[in-house]
């Protein structure tokens, strides 16, 4: 690029004054229903046969270039481990460097391009999503994430679709934001710089928006990222890896590097250009990465940035006022909804006495139709959780509760991974509000329910603020408006998500950004401007048009 173009793009970027090119206020992409006989059910149904039925090899990506390793690793259908619909080539040592290296020659032009270049791109993006790709990354992620079609819908096509509608928008409003004065003859701006480096980008199994947003977000800032999915979903990950490319995003600006932790984070986080870390995943993971950065951080070019959303143990508190239909309904949604693997699922409740009998029979009732199985049958509510890690491990805490007196089962307790990784959706009732199944992070179709005394309110209240280091989601259920208000003060450092009368579940871009605090992570609200702040580095600029030319002041002109 010739110094005339770099001084004239870098200009764009700092003062944002083009109004040819304004991006107007979003709108959140409506949920598609796949009603029985709908045309979106059939279609959905099609592509879910046809990529079940073939096999795909799966490369990196490395500075637009697909990389094969030969060192492969199946992917298979949770609910159906037997059976493979691809193959990926795992990252070693050497590609990891490749993939720096790329990033770093990218990050030299992709740096000062001009904001609504990168902008155009990610409307491309949502183009590309809400029409030809939707179906395909729908039936990915069904397929290789084990959902059903309405949470693969919320997920994989509509909460991604936002971020690359809300995330442009927003940047737009960051860039914006510039000094509040500039007294004659001074003229003062800020430029919202990218970092110097790369950001390297860890994305989890169980949310493709999150997979989708984390290497998107500082991308739209002028940043390059190295990609890391997690290697239980690199499938639908490929697939949004092509809808990047298709979108015209330019080589290198994005790595696709599928493989083991072991072998590309210490790489990376030691690596003097590491710009920052975008990460979700188990608390354990961040705090390595964390500890590591620490224990590096002479080495570095700049303080690396870290933003990180990690684990949950989400509670739902309900006062003896509550609705009890809106109650259970949203204990049922909030703890299994995709076989609770989500970070924000519903885990603990404390129910009061006084409305317990009633919230038993119902809730049970409403338990007991559910169905689960293939996520071809359009029926089912309920899959198969990820893989057999992750089965053998929500099967520990049901043995546990299973030989604890403290523990009795009001649903489930069963499970199978003779044909896919299936868990009932299991109830323990314990008489220990500090079982262990109430404290520790189980990301599974548990719910532990403790019945309080309804005059203990308040030490109930205090109770699930101090049992959990985590602080991500959780609700309160109470029609009293005075009772809610004393649950807002005294739960307000105890979620960063907090919801009355709802489940602890479901944020939409736009609407409720996301993350929590405490052990949960660094509540940098993906979906909202505050979040694309932590991907840009602001420079100061003050011109003086008519700068002095004598160094006295002018008190100095008498004695």
């Amino acid at each position: 690029m010739c110094l005339r173009l770099l001084v004239a793009n870098l200009l764009r970027n700092i003062t944002m004054t083009h109004p040819e090119f304004n991006i107007s206020k979003p709108v959140n992409e409506p949920v598609k229903s796949f009603a029985p006989g709908s045309d979106e059910r059939a279609s959905l149904k099609a592509k879910l046969a046809e990529l079940s039925s073939s096999e795909i090899e799966i490369p990196l990506i490395i500075g637009g270039k697909e990389i094969r390793t030969g060192n492969l690793v199946e992917c298979v259908l949770p609910h159906s481990h037997q059976h493979v619909i691809g193959r990926y080539h795992k990252a070693g040592e050497q590609e990891v460097r490749m993939a720096v290296e790329a990033a770093l020659e990218a990050w030299k032009e992709w740096s000062v391009t001009p904001f609504e270049t990168r902008a155009k791109i990610f409307a491309r993006m949502d183009e590309l999503l809400t029409g030809p790709y939707r179906d395909l990354i729908n039936a990915a992620a069904m397929l290789n994430m084990s959902k059903n079609a309405y949470q693969a819908e919320i997920d994989a096509a509509c909460e991604l679709i936002d971020f690359y509608r809300f995330n442009p928008y927003y940047a737009q409003e960051l860039y914006a934001n510039q000094p509040m004065y500039s007294p004659e003859p001074t003229r003062n701006s800020t430029e919202h710089r990218p970092l110097e480096g790369f950001v390297f980008a860890v994305t989890p199994f169980n949310f493709l928006s999150i997979a989708g947003n984390l290497p998107t977000s500082p991308a739209l800032l002028g940043n390059v990222a190295l990609w890391k999915p997690a290697s239980s979903a690199v499938y639908p990950a490929y697939y949004l890896m092509k809808l990047f490319q298709e979108a015209g995003l330019p080589d290198g600006v994005i790595n696709f590097i599928p493989g083991p932790g072991s072998k590309i984070g210490p790489n990376l986080l030691t690596d003097p250009d590491l710009a920052g870390i975008h990460f979700t995943g188990s608390t354990a993971v961040f705090h390595r990465m964390w500890k590591t950065v620490g224990e590096n951080i002479a080495n570095y070019r700049s303080y690396p940035r870290i933003v990180g959303e990690t684990g949950g143990k989400d509670f739902c508190v309900a006062h003896e006022s509550a609705d009890i239909d809106a109650l259970v309904t949203a204990m049922v949604r909030g703890a299994f909804e995709y076989q609770g693997q989500k970070c924000s699922a519903l885990s603990r409740a404390y129910i009061p006495s006084s409305i317990w009998d009633e919230v038993k029979e119902k809730y049970i009732a409403d338990v007991e139709t559910i169905k689960m199985g293939d996520v071809a049958d359009f029926s089912n509510f309920m899959n198969a959780v990820i893989d057999k890690s992750a089965f053998d491990s929500i099967v520990e805490y049901i043995d546990y509760a299973k030989s604890s007196p403290d523990a009795q089962f009001l649903t489930g307790g069963s499970y199978d991974d003779s044909v896919g990784f299936f868990i009932e959706p299991t109830t323990i009732l314990t008489t220990d509000p500090h079982f262990k199944t109430m404290e520790e992070e189980i990301f599974g179709p548990v719910l532990t329910i403790y019945v309080y005394d309804p005059s203990q309110w308040n030490k109930i209240l205090e109770l699930a603020d101090s049992t959990s280091i985590y602080a991500l989601t959780g609700c309160v259920f109470a029609q009293d408006q005075q009772i809610v208000d004393e649950a807002r003060a005294a739960l307000r450092y105890s979620a960063g998500n907090f919801y009355i009368n709802d489940k602890p579940t479901g944020a939409v871009v736009g609407q409720q950004p996301f993350g929590g605090g405490r052990a949960s992570g660094t509540n940098d609200k993906a979906g909202s401007m505050w979040n694309l702040a932590r991907w840009v580095s602001q420079r100061t600029i003050k011109e003086n048009l008519d700068p002095p030319k004598d160094y006295r002041y002018p008190f100095m002109s008498d004695k």
